[in-house]
């Protein structure tokens, strides 16, 4: 799958489960994300997806996910954390990504190849 904020693109490698099935049939797809404690950007999603939500001691910069049911989250700086995530993917190559998104709400587009 692409990220692209602006005219950066990331490639995600995709989990393989149900979640990342159902996310995908929703793209392409772009989403306005809101900044949220300074390490990730997040967004509603159209609908509810499918989860297998599990707490995520050691969450990286990259990381693609579902928090709930609905609401997508892309982290761009390293945590730990005990809320519980269901993977949907991870940028393969995250360096850049906190610049990329900014301090704002920016516009993030999801598309696969």
């Amino acid at each position: 799958m692409w990220m692209t904020v602006d005219t950066r693109r990331f490639a995600v490698t995709l989990e393989d489960n149900a979640t990342t099935r159902a996310f995908v049939a929703l793209l392409p797809a772009t989403f306005d994300m809101v900044e949220l404690n300074g390490n990730e950007k997040y967004a509603k999603l159209p609908r509810s997806l499918p989860t297998a939500a599990a707490p995520l001691r050691n969450i990286r910069a990259g990381d693609v996910l579902l928090y709930g049911d609905d609401t997508l989250v892309v982290f761009y700086e390293a945590l730990r954390s005990d809320y519980s995530y269901t993977r949907i993917g991870r940028i393969e190559t995250p360096t850049g990504l906190g610049a990329a998104l900014g301090r704002g709400n920016p516009r993030v587009s999801f598309a696969v190849p």
